[in-house]
């Protein structure tokens, strides 16, 4: 058993240049057996990520403030206690609104993140 505490959360490093805004990110299981990568994701307002696809599923937890979450074909705006289901390879962003920060909890199975050309 592993506990922790959401309390080093950092600007990362994002050699993809998928990040706008003030993003910072805590990884709290890296690639456990399951293969899974688990992280709180906090979005100062008006932050997010741009339209991008990962080869494998991710899910998303919303813990704080306000969101928007869109595919190519839709916008939801997601609020605290929502989960969203994004299935491997759909292009997808995730961000603050710009009146409110945004934090969630990503957990994504093994695979590769792209940005939409």
């Amino acid at each position: 058993m592993k506990v922790m505490r959401v309390d080093h959360l950092q600007v990362m490093p994002d050699p993809l240049g998928l990040f706008f805004g003030k993003v910072q990110r805590q990884n709290l299981v890296e690639k456990g057996t399951a293969g899974l990568v688990v992280a709180m994701v906090k979005f100062d307002p008006g932050a997010g990520n741009r339209m991008h696809a990962h080869t494998g599923e991710q899910i998303l937890v919303v813990t704080e403030g306000t969101g928007v979450v869109a595919t190519e074909q839709e916008e939801q705006i997601v609020t605290v206690g929502t989960i969203v289901y994004i299935p491997a390879n759909e292009t997808h962003s995730h961000g603050a609104t710009k009146d409110s920060a945004f934090a969630h909890l990503s957990i994504q199975t093994p695979g590769d993140t792209k940005l939409k050309a």
